[in-house]
């Protein structure tokens, strides 16, 4: 089926779209309420017009839809779609690592420790966060405020009864009741890690409450010590809670997120509210946004965000409503079994609350500007001290090169290899099939590698080398050293590594130059050099391997390129060919009578 008749046979039902290269590979991944609608405006002319949409749409031969029963079920879709082919075209986040979350474990006796795995087994999982430091913190504090263990035993009633896990330091100072020896039982441990639940979702004023009445009543009961303890406690979560900043005076559950963009480059902030404090924010950087409108990428955020997060709030705040308001709302309620509302305020406190969170994400853009302006300018200390031993007139941040591979004059190939701030870039490197000579000559070899290079760099415009590598000593740099002349490039930086001695030829000087063999600049010298040396002799092997299966059925009358390829993919190899029989050629090799015997008869004579 062609393109067009997909485009008219698109049914009117909400769905996933999948648009297709030549290949068969996935290049963008959408969702739409009504399929038909959102696909056929892509192949209309009046679509708006955005470089990075044309260059998609040039790229569609192939298109292919999944229909779902209702919106939200094409959101789970979409997101599951863009994780599993990452498509080409599809927002992505620059920054998309695994992030650190705190887990409360499923079982008996609960666990709470930092990780960055999720695994669906019925924990709870708080997050992500984005500030490392900020989750050691909680979970610093949240251990210091209750009683919960450390370890990773696996406690169960058969443990505990057996007394197999003996009793620990966290029991002797007070961190820990016992549990693992049935000093404390599961409903009280289950008790305390419902309220490290309430604490690690914000809500930490009826935390505060119970805490200071249960110290008042040990105080009561004459219980002091215990009633110290549950008073530096209280200390802890108030000087926790008092860290946070008071935003809303409603008290109620929200999280902000705002959305800024920069040519092709975005920014994702949310901030997370309980009972009126921010209790934490994160950020993620966005890639490939330029066509995309604030709407799209606050959608895509919002999917990928609580995808993964537990904690869904009644209400989330954003500058602009995301496309599928409605569809993201039930998709929310039904995750959260509550109802959850999206807004877009214009006016009001809330409106400043977005005004504060887009100031964020735009500090945080330009601060990723800055970071890669910086690695722009960047220099690696390699090249430094390249710069410095080999007293070169600018930092040599763009090398090539030359080697030459060959067996005594046969399939000679010459190659090339590019390294950009010490590091190899393999889609600048060159292959050269020696045309000159056929006789043993590297110095004549070397000379043809270098002109076909840089004549053709400079007929076309293109940026020359800050240093050129040729394999050898004295002779292979003359070679080049002539050559750069005869095109006016007297002045290039070039120079030689022998591999004996690892010896440096420069030009204008008669001895070679010795750098410390725990020099980086020679280090750097040797990883290009022998880069260069395995990208000629794999290329030669190549040839060479080409050459001589080729030539045992070039020799024989009757087998002209079609039948060579034919017999080798039916036969497997030469070997094979050569030990058949004069029947087995005719018929499996589908050759003539009088060819299949001349085959016969070279390979037995």
């Amino acid at each position: 089926m062609t393109l067009q008749e997909k485009l008219n046979n698109i049914p009117s039902k909400p769905g996933c779209y999948l648009f297709k290269d030549h290949k068969g590979a996935i290049l963008y991944v959408g969702k739409a309420g009504v399929l038909r609608n959102r696909v056929r405006s892509y192949f209309q002319k009046s679509r708006p017009f955005h470089p990075k949409l044309e260059a998609l749409m040039r790229r569609v031969t192939d298109l292919e839809w999944i229909i779902t029963d209702s919106e939200v079920e094409a959101l789970i879709l979409e997101y599951n779609l863009i994780k599993e082919h990452r498509p080409r075209y599809n927002v992505t986040y620059r920054d998309d690592k695994s992030y650190p979350y705190i887990r409360i474990t499923n079982e008996d006796f609960p666990q709470v420790f930092i990780t960055r795995k999720l695994v669906r087994d019925g924990s709870h999982y708080f997050g992500p966060y984005t500030n490392v430091k900020e989750v050691r913190y909680t979970l610093k504090t949240l251990q210091r405020i209750f009683l919960i263990r450390s370890c990773k035993y696996d406690l169960n009633a058969d443990t505990i009864r057996q007394k197999k896990v003996p009793l620990c330091l966290d029991y002797y100072i007070k961190k820990c009741r016992g549990p693992c020896q049935g000093l404390q039982s599961k409903e009280e441990y289950n008790a305390i890690i419902q309220r490290v639940r309430r604490f690690l979702e914000g809500k930490t004023n009826d935390l505060a409450k119970e805490l200071r009445a249960e110290m008042e009543a040990h105080a009561e009961r004459l219980e002091f010590e215990d009633a110290a303890l549950l008073r530096d406690r209280l200390e802890t979560l108030e000087k926790y809670r008092n860290s946070q900043k008071i935003v809303q005076n409603d008290f109620k559950d929200r999280d902000l997120i705002a959305v800024v963009k920069e040519d092709d480059d975005g920014c994702a902030v949310l901030f997370r509210i309980r009972e009126g404090k921010v209790i934490g924010r994160l950020h993620r950087y966005l890639s490939k946004v330029e066509w995309k409108d604030k709407s799209a990428l606050t959608e895509n955020f919002i999917n990928t965000y609580y995808f993964k997060s537990d904690d869904i709030p009644q209400e989330i705040l954003v500058e602009h409503l995301p496309e599928n308001p409605v569809a993201i709302e039930e998709w929310l309620s039904k995750r959260s079994g509550r109802h959850v509302h999206i807004a877009a305020p214009r006016i009001g406190e809330k409106k400043k609350l977005i005004d504060m969170a887009l100031k964020n994400a735009r500090y945080l853009l330009e601060e990723l500007k800055l970071q890669k302006l910086k690695a722009k300018d960047y220099v690696p200390h390699t090249i430094k001290a390249l710069q410095r031993d080999l007293r070169l007139p600018k930092l040599p941040r763009y090398m090539e090169c030359f080697d030459i591979s060959n067996i005594q004059g046969s399939d000679p190939v010459a190659s090339m290899v590019c390294f950009v701030d010490g590091k190899p870039k393999k889609s600048e490197y060159r292959k050269f099939k020696i045309q000159s000579k056929d006789t043993p000559d590297d110095f004549a070899m070397m000379r043809e590698a270098v002109k076909r290079r840089y004549s053709r760099l400079l007929r076309e415009g293109k940026t020359l080398p800050d240093l050129i590598i040729v394999d050898g000593g004295k002779g292979q740099l003359s070679a080049t050293l002539a050559v750069l002349t005869e095109l006016g490039l007297g002045q290039q930086p070039v120079i030689g590594l022998a591999k004996r001695l690892e010896e440096v030829f420069l030009p204008g000087l008669r001895e070679a130059q010795m750098l410390s063999h725990t020099s980086s600049a020679l280090k750097l010298l040797q990883q290009i050099r022998n880069e260069a040396h395995r990208f000629a002799v794999t290329f030669h092997r190549q040839r060479r391997k080409k050459r001589t299966l080729i030539s045992e059925l070039d020799n024989i009358a009757g087998i002209g390129p079609k039948r060579r390829v034919r017999l080798l993919q039916r036969f497997g190899s030469v070997k094979q060919i050569a030990t058949a029989s004069i029947q087995e050629l005719i018929e499996k090799g589908g050759l003539p009578k009088n060819t299949a015997q001349n085959v016969y008869r070279y390979f037995h004579r």
